[in-house]
């Protein structure tokens, strides 16, 4: 079910900036203030995972794209892929998870060229080596 809330254009220019540019790490979304629409919280060029971790809130709820850069096993070289993440805290307002749930599909359907889906209630299920383990099978 939707929610018909839907990304501002400048959601759409962020992940572009991020895809095609690579200046960008990573893109937080959230909703604007009347609940209407998807915004751009933050974008950073921090290469380090855990400054992404710790961007995210522990009590509400976000959406993000994440450049995960890794080193493929036995030396085959350096990798990126575009991984779209739900976050969605055990603590949360139960109306945010919902809204965010139902609107998750409406932002995730703009973002051509997103290779990982990963939904985390937990910091336990957003370490760079649960992403990288997704990243990494085959």
């Amino acid at each position: 079910m939707s929610s018909g809330v839907q990304p501002t254009q400048e959601c759409l220019e962020k992940f572009q900036e991020l895809k095609t540019g690579k200046k960008l790490t990573y893109v937080l979304y959230g909703l604007s203030e009347d609940k209407r629409s998807i915004v751009v919280l933050k974008a950073s060029d921090d290469k380090d995972f855990q400054t992404f971790v710790n961007d995210l809130p522990e009590a509400d709820c976000r959406w993000a794209v994440y450049d995960f850069e890794f080193t493929l096993p036995g030396g085959e070289g350096i990798r990126n892929k575009l991984a779209f993440i739900f976050w969605s805290p055990d603590d949360a307002p139960v109306r945010s998870k919902m809204i965010f749930a139902s609107s998750k599909d409406a932002l995730r359907r703009r973002l051509d060229g997103v290779a990982l889906e990963i939904q985390a209630t937990d910091f336990s299920e957003i370490t760079r080596e649960v992403v990288l383990d997704k990243a990494t099978r085959k």
